[in-house]
Parts: structure tokens; C-alpha cells; sequence
């Protein structure tokens, strides 16, 4: 059999090597510091028999990611043999790697709480499994068999597993891990031995229901990270406590911007700074959209089922819908996007192609029905505000309408700072459970890809990741923790003016259908919002800050002065307090501080005479005495130019 290796090498190896036995073909090295083989996309065990004709990379820790899940899910499988050994009784349901880590739930028997306390020891019985370098073996047997052994080890989530495997996907065989005393259904892959876990931690525990169901049993998720050597758990760990600083959930608390409440779950409460930031974004998107041809719409919250139906979100999207129903028992739905009112908005005239192409944009407000466990801050939340547009184009105008809306993005992103280094680029193509006809689809791709090509921006493919109507371009951001979030998406869309009926009139008097371009910019105001207090650490823009100056009189006398100068600022269009209370300057200036005021205008005797103020730059420190109304000109000039 031959192999073909990542440089173009063809190997030849006998009938029935394994990644293994290719390893060590190509040198003792690369057989010593193999983990695993990657081939047809997907990462095998060492043991795994290699396909004759297979493109084949051989797995090792300088794989990035795909070597990091399997030392990941080792680690695990490791906490899963501690907890069984130091908690008798434990139920154990499910394990996996995650992004930054790995998690595993159980379920503690009557009496038992586990909690970040309990972690140490843990960690100590997880190293002996590590230190005696246990191997992974594999064994692949019938359901019927793994089923006899899990009732037996009384592991009820296991059976159910299992059984749903049966019933879903009809398999024929399942496939089972062991490491030292403990035996797992996994599908795998995992590295050789245990030993390959070189450095890991526990880090929280947390709530999780069953299968993600709030009617199912609450179980006991352990969170933990796990790397090849201890210095790279060290800079993991230093990352995250720099992310604590910079988490956008407590920042938004201490800057005093919005906060959550069981009231409302999934819903932020915007306080009155909060609010002016979050006008400020609304106040730039239409302000940027008007300069651009963009007409601002306002449409419904709640539809008849029969528009959504009519769209196609009630087949592919009602799950995550917010439904309700009329008196009269008539189903209706809040929206979680706002495409349909904008096609029904576009029904109601009659257009001519020298009309095309129409802007409709909307910051509507949305309704999704997120999981309870999938809500994070503002990042996942069940209500939003999106800065949301639908162009209604003719063919011919879309791809300069997309490069448009390419050029409005970067417009909206250079206002942040944000540059191409922050910003990751992904086509999404056609899914499985797509609509409509593939000559479209076609279409639909191959112009997004032009677009993007000739607006030279590096991007990558996600396969299969495009909506249910048309394929997009996402825009996607890193959290403090370098966690992936969709921001802007520009998606076209052939579907919808078949499904409405949309038509213009052309210039030969003929009936011809638009082209629907579905475009978001900052996304959700709230999701932009976090990202922005990340990125920054709350340092928000100047023009950004819902306090740009505070004045800081030195004793009661002064209070006036103050006034007078907070009056002259604010009539400038600056946005300003006066902290009159009877509390040191030192003390109001450190407060500010923590609040990341930007200026601080002190006031005493000789500022109150000269109708001055003494000009503090948060972070920065004195810069001298400043008349009051050459500030307010100077402050209100950088705020209008909303300079980075």
C-alpha cells in the first residue's frame, strides 16, 4: 500500500500498517513523538489501519489544535478514573475537549458536593494515572455488550447512550477506552499512553443538565485545562487571569454599563451610562448608513406563523423561537431576525430598476430561544439589537454592492481600531438542510468568493456553515480569551424573492426578480460591546465614553465654578459631571480612575478667579491649566472626529 505524506512524498508501507508503522518508516524520531495520524480529515489512533491511497499527516505536539484535543481528552478520561476511585457510586456521563480545555459531567450520589476545595486531591490522583503512563487501548464490541457492562458498573448515562446510538444511527458496534482501571465508551482518538498529559489543572466547576435539558438531571460539570509541558500551562493560566481583568462581565459591572437579572434571563438592564454607549453605536451605524443610501425601516416584533412559514425559518429556525399565540388561538412568533418584515416591506410598492438598489436598515430589536447553558454575558444573550440592513438589488449591482458593503465593515472597524489581525474572514457555503435551487447556490459562492478576492482580503472556507437561504461572509472577533464571536455577516440571498414574490420592473418592461443582500456590520450592538470593553479593557474611545469629563471641585466654595464649567462643556456637546461631594480631590480622582473618566478638571481658587481648570488625562496624569472654553471647544472637536 502507498501513502502520500503532507510534502507530496509518496510512502509505501505493507498491507495493513498502521499510523504507527508509518511513523516509524519515516524515521525513530517521528516514532517517538507521535500522538496520532491524521487522514480523509479526520484524526485516528496510532493503532488505526491506514487506508491504501490515504493523505496522511502524522500527529505531533507542534499539531496545534488536533494535538491539544487529544491530550485533552486524555486528560478527561483521567479525571473520570480519579472521580470514580476517590467517589464510589459517581455516575459519569459525558467527557470531551473543548477549545480551551476539556470538561466531564457526573452526577455525585445523595449527600455529596463537589466543589473547587475538592479539586486538589483530584489533581493528586490524576498524576499517579499520569505518572504510571497508562495505555489506550481500543475495543470495538456490539451495543448489546457495552450495554450487559455499563448496567453492570450501574452507569445509567452510558446505557442511554448507547441505546440511543441503536435507535438513531443503527450501529453494529460501539467502541470502548481503557486507561489503567477505567473503561469508557469514546469514540476516540486518544495519544498513546496517559504519559503524554504533561501539565494540567482543575479550574471550576459549574451546573449542566443532561443532554442540555432543563427537565433532565442537573449534573456536576468539571472544567479543566491540560498541555504538554508545565510552561505552557503556565502561560495558559497567566492569560486567563489577564482575561479576569478584561472580562467584558465584570467590567461592564464595575464601569457600571448594564447588569443581568433573573427578571429578565438572558436580557441585559442598561443602565443610563450603558444607554448613552449604547445610542452612540445606534447614532454611528445610521449616521455611517445614511451617508451610504441606507433608508431606516421600523417593523413588528411579533408575526402570524404563516409569514414565517412562508420564509422558511418556521421549518428550519422555530426551535430557537420565541412562539405565543392570540386570543383567538392564532400561533405567532416574535422575530429573531428581521428579514421577512423587510420583504414584506419591499412587497408593498412597486419598484423600477432605476429604483434598485434599495437600502432598508433597521436596529431591531430580536428575540432568540438560547439554551440557558449557552448564555454569556453579552456576548449570547435572548434579546438584542442588531445594526441590521437587507439590500434589494438587481443582479448586475451585486457584486459592487457587496464590495460596498466589504468597504462599509472596514469603514465601521477602523473606528475601533480594529485592523485585519483582529478580524478573521470566513465563506460560508451551502448546508445540508439548505433551500433552493443549486444553480443559485452556485451563483451565490462564486460571487462572494470574486468579492473577496478582489477586495484582497485572506479568507477561510467553512464548509457547510452558510444559512439555510444563501452563503455569507462572517466576520469574527476574539474575546479576552481568544474565543471566536461573529460579528458582521454580508449573505446573499436568491431565495426569499422567489418565496415573496419580489419583483422590479427592467428596462425592457419586463417583471425581473432582485437579489436579496442580508448585511450586519457590528452584528449585535450588545455582542460589539463586549468585544470593544475586551479588546480595550474598557478604555473605550474617546467619543465612546458615556462620561468624557468630570469636574472636581476642591472644596464647597468652588461647587459654583464648577457648575459654571461643566455648564460650558456640556453646551459644547461633551458629555460631563461635577462631583461635588464633600470628599478629598485625591479620593475623587482615584475613582475616576476606576472608572476610566477620561478627563478630570480640577477646580480650586485660582481656577474658580481665571475660569480655568486644572486638565487631568485618565492614565496620564497633569496637564496643566486650561481655560474652560478653549477645553470644551478642543474635547468637542476629538469627540466629532471620532478619532481611535
Amino acid at each position: 500500500m502507498t501513502v502520500t505524506l503532507p510534502d507530496g512524498t509518496r510512502l509505501d508501507l505493507p498491507d495493513g500498517a498502521t499510523g504507527q508503522d508509518a511513523a516509524a518508516a519515516i524515521g525513530e524520531g517521528l516514532a517517538r513523538a507521535a500522538l496520532a495520524v491524521k487522514f480523509d480529515g479526520e484524526v485516528r489512533d496510532l493503532s488505526a489501519p491506514l487506508p491504501d491511497g490515504a493523505q496522511l499527516e502524522i500527529i505531533t505536539q507542534r499539531s496545534g489544535q488536533d494535538a491539544l484535543d487529544l491530550v485533552r481528552h486524555d486528560a478527561a478520561h483521567v479525571l473520570a478514573a480519579a472521580m470514580l476511585e476517590l467517589y464510589p457510586g459517581v455516575k459519569i456521563s459525558i467527557g470531551p475537549a473543548i477549545e480551551s480545555g476539556f470538561y466531564y459531567d457526573f452526577e455525585f450520589p445523595d449527600g455529596v458536593t463537589f466543589t473547587d476545595a475538592d479539586f486538589p486531591a483530584v489533581e493528586k490522583k490524576m498524576k499517579e494515572h499520569v505518572k504510571a503512563a497508562e495505555a489506550f487501548t481500543r475495543e470495538d464490541v456490539s451495543p448489546a455488550e457495552a450495554v450487559a457492562r455499563f448496567k453492570a458498573e450501574d452507569q445509567p448515562y452510558k446505557v442511554e447512550l448507547i441505546e440511543d446510538l441503536i435507535a438513531n444511527n443503527g450501529v453494529k458496534t460501539v467502541s470502548l477506552y481503557t486507561n489503567g482501571p477505567f473503561t469508557d465508551l469514546c469514540r476516540g482518538p486518544h495519544a498513546p499512553t496517559t504519559k503524554k498529559i504533561g501539565a494540567f489543572k482543575l479550574q471550576s466547576v459549574a451546573g449542566a443538565y443532561w443532554r442540555g435539558d432543563s427537565n433532565r438531571t442537573m449534573l456536576t460539570r468539571v472544567y479543566g485545562t491540560a498541555f504538554f509541558d508545565k510552561k505552557e500551562l503556565a502561560e495558559h493560566l497567566e492569560l486567563l487571569e489577564q482575561a479576569k481583568a478584561r472580562d467584558h462581565r465584570r467590567l461592564g459591572r464595575e464601569l457600571g454599563l448594564y447588569y443581568f437579572s433573573d427578571a429578565a434571563p438572558g436580557s441585559a438592564f442598561w443602565t443610563p451610562a450603558g444607554t448613552r454607549v449604547f445610542n452612540q453605536l445606534v447614532a454611528l451605524s445610521r449616521e455611517m448608513g445614511e451617508e451610504r443610501g441606507y433608508t431606516e425601516v421600523k417593523t413588528p416584533q411579533l408575526y402570524d406563523a404563516e409569514l414565517w412559514k412562508k420564509s422558511g425559518h418556521w421549518e428550519k429556525y422555530r426551535d430557537d423561537m420565541f412562539l405565543t399565540q392570540t386570543g383567538d388561538h392564532h400561533q405567532m412568533g416574535l422575530k429573531p431576525m428581521n428579514c421577512p418584515g423587510h420583504y414584506e416591506l419591499f412587497g408593498q410598492s412597486r419598484w423600477s430598476y432605476k429604483d434598485l438598489p434599495v437600502r432598508f436598515s433597521e436596529p431591531g430589536l430580536l428575540h432568540r430561544n438560547e439554551l440557558s447553558g449557552t448564555l454569556h454575558g453579552l456576548m449570547r444573550v435572548r434579546q438584542f439589537c442588531q445594526d441590521d440592513a437587507h439590500l434589494f438589488v438587481t443582479d448586475d449591482q451585486l457584486l459592487d454592492e457587496i464590495t460596498a458593503c466589504i468597504a462599509f465593515a472596514k469603514a465601521t472597524y477602523d473606528l475601533f481600531g480594529f485592523t485585519d489581525d483582529d478580524i478573521r474572514y470566513e465563506l460560508s457555503t451551502r448546508p445540508d438542510n439548505r433551500l433552493g435551487d443549486d444553480a443559485l447556490w452556485d451563483r451565490a459562492e462564486h460571487i462572494l468568493h470574486q468579492a473577496l478576492e478582489a477586495n484582497g482580503l485572506t479568507y477561510e472556507v467553512g464548509v457547510g456553515g452558510g444559512a439555510f437561504y444563501g452563503p455569507k461572509i462572517d466576520y469574527h472577533f476574539t474575546d479576552s480569551l481568544r474565543r471566536s464571536w461573529q460579528l458582521g455577516t454580508v449573505q446573499v440571498d436568491y431565495l426569499a424573492p422567489e418565496r415573496f414574490d419580489m419583483t422590479y420592473t427592467g428596462a425592457d418592461n419586463a417583471e425581473h426578480r432582485p437579489v436579496v443582500l442580508h448585511r450586519a456590520l457590528m452584528g449585535s450592538y450588545e455582542r460589539f460591546i463586549g468585544i470593544l470593553l475586551e479588546h480595550t479593557a474598557g478604555e473605550l474611545p474617546f467619543w465612546l465614553t458615556p462620561v468624557q469629563a468630570v469636574v472636581l471641585p476642591i472644596a464647597d466654595r468652588h461647587v459654583d465654578a464648577a457648575q459654571a464649567a461643566a455648564a460650558t462643556l456640556g453646551a459644547a456637546g461633551v458629555r460631563v459631571e461635577v462631583d461635588d461631594r464633600t470628599e478629598s480631590v485625591g479620593r475623587k480622582i482615584r475613582e475616576a480612575e476606576l472608572r476610566k473618566v477620561p478627563y478630570m478638571l480640577v477646580v480650586g481658587d485660582r481656577e474658580a478667579q481665571d475660569g480655568t481648570v486644572s486638565v487631568r488625562r485618565h492614565r496620564e496624569g497633569d496637564e496643566g491649566s486650561e481655560a474652560v472654553d478653549v477645553l470644551a471647544r478642543r474635547l468637542a472637536a476629538d469627540s466629532a472626529t471620532r478619532a481611535y
